[in-house]
């Protein structure tokens, strides 16, 4: 890696220097024995998922996605631990920050608001890798718009019955649970929502449709038909689900900011390579100004994203509970200039740059899901403007 400075920043303490080095030796010796060809089926997909968890459990770092009692290595989530994790995960094998990313989101509404029994049930084996997980928010017609949910969760005897779709699900399909949002009672927008931890093989779910995405990773629909799970299936109570789904996306939108810097980081390492190799009229790519001129925009990108993300992380860890601004503004900038980043680095490669394979063409597909899921950067926009207002109503310090 070109620059690992950002190490040095306050925002870090000694334990996640350590664990960066960790996480950096892992990858370089673990990821490439775990890699999957481009363009397997969905089958191969599958199965590499379920081996990459598994190893990212045996490594132990699967216990940064649960707290410490229940298998994790923290109190409590640290924020800035999972942005170490898939900064450091998404510049190696974009594949393996999904699978970890995902044991982290779909398990977090148990961490963050379920009972101990659920937690002592679910979240061990989330940390061994043992139990895959999968976060079930979106609809066809509720995706940014959440209050829009239709999938519904009535009463049924001692237990519920629960009716809809969602769609855009990531682990759909190989799951082993699903945390399912639906709405109860007949009140429309974001008051009468719950959250609900339903295993794979309970009658009524069906994650079998696929849907196939310009980079691959297992993603699907899942269609909820009469499903019945008992009472302590619900997370918290009755009208919690918002809250829930909310201060979920306040923990992940950082990471996603971190996975898409990763990422940049690859592009901008993968492009000083090239430049400083390629010749072009007799002298290095390197030498032309209008090159030095992609190469600082680019730098630039890396470290502007890295402090927004590291500070989003930094104040959720030690200063407040939610910090719904700070990852939103670290999810927009961070996955929009990643995108740049990436593309520049295709520009400088030329040719090669688009090269089916190529690990710069590569992450030009991986990086375009990222400004859409968890927050679009339309949503983003808005939740920073709406928080910005509201900071400067209430005054210096609010």
């Amino acid at each position: 890696m070109s620059d690992r400075t950002f190490l040095d920043w306050p925002f870090l303490d000694s334990p996640h220097r350590a664990l960066a080095e960790a996480l950096e030796a892992w990858a370089e010796t673990a990821l490439p024995g775990l890699d999957v060809p481009h363009d397997c089926g969905n089958e191969a997909l599958d199965a590499a998922c379920r081996r990459i968890v598994a190893s990212l459990g045996d490594a132990g770092l699967l216990q940064l996605s649960v707290p410490a009692p229940y298998g994790g290595r923290h109190e409590k989530l640290d924020v800035r631990s999972l942005c170490l994790a898939r900064d450091t995960l998404a510049r190696h094998h974009a594949l393996a920050d999904f699978a970890f990313a995902m044991q982290g989101l779909g398990s977090a509404p148990i961490t963050i608001a379920g009972s101990d029994a659920q937690k002592k049930r679910f979240l061990p084996d989330v940390a061994r890798g043992r139990s895959l997980a999968a976060f079930a928010l979106s609809e066809p017609d509720a995706g940014s718009d959440v209050a829009a949910m239709r999938t519904r969760a009535t009463r049924d005897g001692d237990g519920w019955r629960i009716d809809g779709s969602k769609t855009w699900i990531s682990n759909a399909g190989i799951a082993d649970f699903y945390t399912v949002f639906a709405r109860i009672g007949d009140e429309p927008g974001a008051k009468n929502l719950a959250a609900f931890i339903i295993p794979a093989d309970t009658p009524g779910l069906d994650a079998s449709a696929r849907i196939d995405v310009i980079a691959p990773h297992p993603l699907g629909s899942v269609r909820l038909d009469g499903c019945r799970v008992p009472d302590d299936a619900l997370i918290d109570r009755p009208g919690a689900g918002f809250r829930i789904a909310m201060a979920t996306l306040d923990v992940f939108r950082s990471t996603v900011g971190a996975a898409a810097l990763g990422m940049a980081r690859r592009a901008l390492d993968e492009a000083l390579a090239r430049t400083r190799e390629r010749e072009v009229f007799g002298q290095k790519l390197a030498d032309f100004q209008l090159t030095q001129a992609k190469i600082a925009e680019m730098a630039l990108a890396v470290d502007a994203a890295a402090l927004l993300i590291y500070r989003a992380a930094w104040t959720k860890d030690t200063q407040r509970e939610r910090v719904t601004r700070e990852a939103s503004m670290a999810k927009l900038f961070a996955t929009e200039s990643a995108q740049t980043v990436i593309d520049q680095a295709v520009q400088l490669f030329g040719g090669t740059g688009v090269i089916h394979g190529a690990t710069v063409e590569q992450l030009y597909r991986e990086i375009r899901a990222l400004r859409i899921y968890e927050g679009t950067s339309e949503i983003q926009k808005l939740v920073i403007a709406a928080k910005t207002y509201e900071a400067f109503a209430n005054g210096p310090g609010s």
